[in-house]
């Protein structure tokens, strides 16, 4: 069997990406791939926060067209960039297992968010993630930063921030996770929708590259982010607004928190939910949607 992989072409997205095929490969052997790089609109856009762009799914666009095309069997998407809604004739087959989903600070001079001296100039662009640190430390200079892991941490290491945020994933990824001086809490920084795990989306009606990818998912990650996916879902979430939602199972239930806000960061709402581990995606996607319309009202 052979099948074309899509991915983006920045260093995070071929190193997790390359990880995942050698998953695969190892799950099928004979399987032959092949890579097929794509340039997203995400990827484009570099001089101004995605929030001021607008739009969903800046960055898996362009892979999508690449499936629907022919082009590509298989895409290896960060599922945290993925909307809602997908295509149509489009499936998330795969989600593997995920990786730590926490924010983390990269403070070279100073080290954790409690030792940041006040006004401090902290880069992300997230939303959500502006929306946490502001409810931690009010006194911070949050400003925006762009471009990629590498590009970010140059910046930080110029002196152009006192410190960035960025996933922790990413860092493990690519194996510079001791780039982090402090690893944030779900407390302080609740995850974005399925923040550390892959999703692997292919035509719904390619018979072979949905049993390829079924026999490497993983059934745990799957509920946790479906629950966070109908969090999204029920929001109508994008990238300009402020929407957080993280599951985990916990004592053989599932645990799921979640928060929404205006774009300005004011309106926070937060609420969560505990209900024994469902048995289904379905299952899982429907106790996220209610926990989202409790949000909405």
């Amino acid at each position: 069997m052979r099948i074309v992989y899509a991915t983006r072409k920045s260093a995070l997205a071929l190193a997790q990406c390359r990880a995942f095929i050698a998953t695969l490969r190892a799950a099928r052997p004979g399987l032959e791939t092949e890579e097929h790089q794509v340039v997203t609109t995400g990827d484009r856009i570099q001089d101004r926060p995605l929030s001021e762009v607008g739009g969903k799914g800046l960055f898996v666009k362009e892979i999508e067209e690449a499936l629907l095309s022919g082009r590509a069997h298989i895409a290896v998407h960060s599922i945290k960039d993925v909307p809602a809604q997908l295509p149509d004739g489009l499936v998330l087959t795969c989600i593997p297992p995920r990786e730590d989903p926490r924010d983390v600070l990269v403070a070279p001079k100073h080290g954790a968010l409690s030792d940041l001296p006040a006004g401090a100039r902290v880069g992300t662009s997230s939303l959500r993630r502006a929306l946490s640190l502001r409810a931690a430390r009010p006194d911070l200079d949050i400003a925006p930063v762009r471009g990629n892991v590498d590009t970010r941490l140059r910046k930080v290491d110029a002196g152009e921030f006192d410190a960035i945020v960025l996933a922790r994933a990413g860092l493990v990824r690519l194996g510079l996770e001791a780039r982090a001086t402090d690893v944030l809490s779900a407390e302080i920084s609740l995850p974005a929708v399925g923040q550390g795990a892959l999703g692997i989306e292919c035509r719904a009606d390619d018979a072979d590259a949905r049993a390829l990818l079924r026999a490497v998912h993983h059934d745990e990650t799957g509920r946790c982010v479906a629950a966070e996916r109908g969090v999204l879902t029920a929001l109508e979430g994008d990238c300009k607004t402020p929407i957080a939602a993280y599951a985990i199972r916990r004592d053989g239930e599932l645990y799921l928190r979640a928060f929404i806000a205006a774009p300005d960061g004011t309106q926070l709402r937060r609420d969560e939910t505990v209900a024994p581990w469902p048995d289904a995606d379905d299952a899982a996607f429907a106790l996220g949607e209610a926990l989202g319309r409790s949000l909405r009202s």
